[in-house]
């Protein structure tokens, strides 16, 4: 999966699921959208059911150094790099 369909996914979920308004990709998300730590268990739990696979615990600790849209993005890449992509056609769907 490109970046750009992962933004598209990952874009969808934050204004859906969280209400944010126009989110760009800098932005901060604590800052800029009031984004706290439940969301965070939150949005983790929704990236599992958008790949369908569960996230280990090393890569459930990774996602604490995310700060910004573009951090959740190379987050997954990376994720989904390690796996060998194996979540591409679950999010495909």
């Amino acid at each position: 999966m490109n970046r750009d369909i992962l933004e598209e996914k990952i874009l969808a979920i934050l204004v859906d699921d969280f209400e944010f308004d126009n989110p760009q990709a800098n932005d901060n998300l604590r800052d800029d959208h009031g984004f706290d730590s439940i969301d965070a268990i939150e949005l983790l739990a929704k990236i599992e059911v958008l790949f369908g696979f569960s996230l280990t615990r090393e890569e459930k600790e990774g996602a604490m150094e995310i700060r910004t849209i573009n951090d959740i993005l190379d987050y997954l890449e990376n994720i989904l790099a390690r796996r060998g992509g194996t979540a591409s056609t679950q999010a495909n769907r």
